[in-house]
């Protein structure tokens, strides 16, 4: 008898969601075979068998949140050729936090979202809990999410409430009393005056870390205008060379490349805090911000300085698409060196940031946008774009974060600099 435990798929990681099985009770599964996929505060990732034996029991049922790293999951017995127990011996058995194999029931309890055997269907962990809450069957679902991903807006736009808990229900962990909603209710909010949705994994670790980052790092910020008339040329330069390729470069690749370079000529910029010194990082790993569902996830370029603008938009890209169905792996996503949040496609002018620790600094990037500019005494109007480096005080002071700046508005102003 082998019990297989909830897997630590990153260094930091405490717990998960089992989100879906790739195998059922009486399957035989040998080392190597994919079993289950789990989801954690930043992707989906699948996990494979160790060892070998016929599956005896699901412990945890798809779509549990909160499921603790080493705890059980699921329990192999005999050997790989052994004949199968009946599927019906050990259901899987939802929790609402696991923390200890559950005991189980003879009927499985019907808030599972999908059913054994149903090709697989995209749906954000919130999603698939206001459904079953719904009773909702989200293969009845069209999500509006990236690549058709089903997400909150998704389930309550099917406009049915909320149905009773069955007598019958499982146990489920009980609800601290010190809640949003209970703390809400002493403010004065009556309880049908907003609706509360519950944080998934990647929304609690999005507050902590920031709540951390912003609570305990030093921070101050520097903002400059930075013109971009001649960048925005050389894009269409760029472009038409690379269009036969089928690559096209935006503002958003030539700023990481410039923020990189940038890097190189001002080392003490790319740097990190930590008890033993300051770390001097050796290249320029940017970690580029992208909304998701439930929160935002930094994927990384990796060595930027050293790649080629079409080769950091096919990345960029790619890195993108996956973030958003949380199909990145652990080493795309963690040990980026300095970061970029670029909120200009969405009209914001200016605005700063949060350290993403340990990195040093982060740049806030606003939109590009016409504005009237004296020059020799004359009034002029060229495309500016406001950018706020947010900067930790104990890694880069003032006088770092000014000549950073300069070396990035000299890259982003003559872009030919960037290749020469």
């Amino acid at each position: 008898m082998t019990d297989i435990l909830m897997p630590a798929l990153s260094p930091t990681m405490e717990e998960g969601i089992l989100a879906k099985w790739l195998v059922k009770v009486g399957d035989s599964v040998r080392s190597g075979d994919l079993i289950a996929e789990i989801e954690t505060d930043k992707a989906t990732m699948e996990v494979e068998a160790v060892d070998e034996g016929v599956v005896e029991a699901l412990l945890v049922a798809e779509g549990t949140e909160g499921v603790k790293v080493n705890t059980p999951i699921a329990r192999l017995s005999g050997s790989a050729t052994a004949s199968p127990p009946p599927a019906s011996v050990v259901p899987v058995v939802p929790t609402a936090a696991i923390t200890a194999p559950a005991p189980v029931s003879q009927e499985a309890p019907k808030t599972l979202v999908k059913t054994e055997g149903s090709s697989r269907i995209f749906a954000s962990p919130l999603a698939r809990r206001l459904a079953t809450e719904r009773g909702l069957d989200l293969a009845s679902l069209k999500g509006s999410g990236p690549h058709g991903r089903i997400i909150r807006v998704d389930v309550e736009a099917a406009g049915v409430a909320p149905r009773p808990a069955p007598s019958a229900a499982p146990p489920v962990a009980s609800v601290p009393a010190s809640t949003p909603a209970s703390s809400l209710a002493q403010l004065g909010y009556p309880a049908d005056s907003y609706t509360l949705v519950p944080l998934d994994g990647m929304r609690r670790t999005v507050a902590r870390r920031l709540t951390e980052s912003a609570r305990d790092i030093p921070h101050f910020p520097l903002t400059v205008d930075v013109e971009m008339d001649a960048l925005l040329a050389a894009r269409t330069r760029i472009n038409g060379l690379l269009e036969a390729r089928g690559i096209k470069v935006s503002v958003n690749d030539l700023v990481i490349k410039a923020a990189a370079l940038a890097l190189k000529q001002v080392p003490e910029a790319n740097a990190s805090f930590t008890p033993e010194g300051i770390a001097l990082h050796r290249h320029a790993d940017i970690s580029m911000a992208v909304a998701v569902d439930g929160g935002l996830i930094t994927p990384i370029i990796r060595r930027a300085e050293q790649k080629g603008l079409a080769e950091i938009a096919l990345e960029a890209k790619d890195l993108a698409e996956r973030a958003r169905t949380r199909k990145l792996k652990p080493e795309e996503f963690q040990g980026g060196t300095f970061s970029i949040s670029n909120l200009g496609m969405f009209g914001i002018r200016q605005f700063g940031s949060i350290i993403n620790p340990p990195q040093g600094a982060i740049l806030s990037v606003g939109a590009g946008e016409a504005r009237a500019v004296v020059r020799d005494g004359q009034v002029i109007i060229r495309t500016l774009m406001t950018v706020t480096l947010t900067c930790d005080h104990r890694v880069i002071d003032g006088a770092i974060g000014a000549r950073w700046l300069a070396a990035f508005r000299a890259l982003i102003e003559d872009p030919i600099t960037m290749i020469v």
